[in-house]
């Protein structure tokens, strides 16, 4: 004759149980925190590759011989870097992470840093109008709260003049050489017929007396 199994109990769980659970949840969490690390990693390590091209594009821009290779190094360098902020930006999505449009809206002290002003004559005050730093959101959470410029009344403000060309120097220089020019030598003859001071009449007069 077998024996009854032992009654399980029903009761609420003890408070170690509940210890228990709650450290197994915690270790799932970062179980899966150190997963998501490692694949953002991962997939930062191409952009790298590509930077590193990129600085050797720029190596050969300054080492650029003729006009030519220089403009065909920065075209190469520009798509470089825009090969970067693209992958960059791909994989920050992956991760639910993603840049905050604010330009036009209106300015929101608990989203945004206000880090100047400029007068303008139809935008209504406190528009954005431009970013001075990007801000990010994590999912819903701000990341990083972008850095703004926001409108004010007024007319907007006149464009920078643009700087006076620098004077030439009065110097002439010599075709050949590059020489400075010396200034030429007045002949005896030119002396002759220069107007002579009236002092210097003055004076032959009184040695002569």
């Amino acid at each position: 004759m077998t024996e009854p199994a032992p009654a399980v109990a029903t009761g609420p769980p003890s408070e170690l149980d509940k210890l228990r659970r709650r450290v197994e949840a915690l270790s799932r969490k970062r179980d899966e925190a150190e997963a998501r690390l490692r694949d953002l990693l991962t997939a930062l390590l191409p952009l790298d590759d590509v930077l590193a091209d990129t600085s050797r594009r720029a190596g050969a821009l300054h080492e650029a011989r003729s006009p030519r290779e220089a403009v065909s190094a920065a075209i190469a360098l520009s798509e470089q870097v825009g090969a970067a902020h693209r992958m960059l930006r791909s994989e920050l999505a992956q991760h639910d992470v993603s840049p905050v449009d604010v330009v036009g809206r209106g300015v929101d002290p608990t989203e945004m840093h206000v880090v100047g002003t400029e007068p303008h004559p139809t935008w209504p005050e406190g528009t954005v109008l431009r970013e001075k730093l990007t801000g990010f959101r994590l999912g819903g959470a701000v990341l990083r709260a972008p850095r703004v410029v926001i409108a004010v009344p007024g007319p907007a403000p006149a464009p920078a003049p643009a700087p006076e060309p620098e004077p030439e120097p009065s110097v002439t220089i010599a075709a050949s050489g590059g020489k400075r020019a010396q200034p030429q030598r007045t002949t005896r003859s030119q002396r002759l017929r220069l107007p002579r001071k009236p002092s210097a009449g003055r004076g032959r007069r009184s040695r002569r007396t």
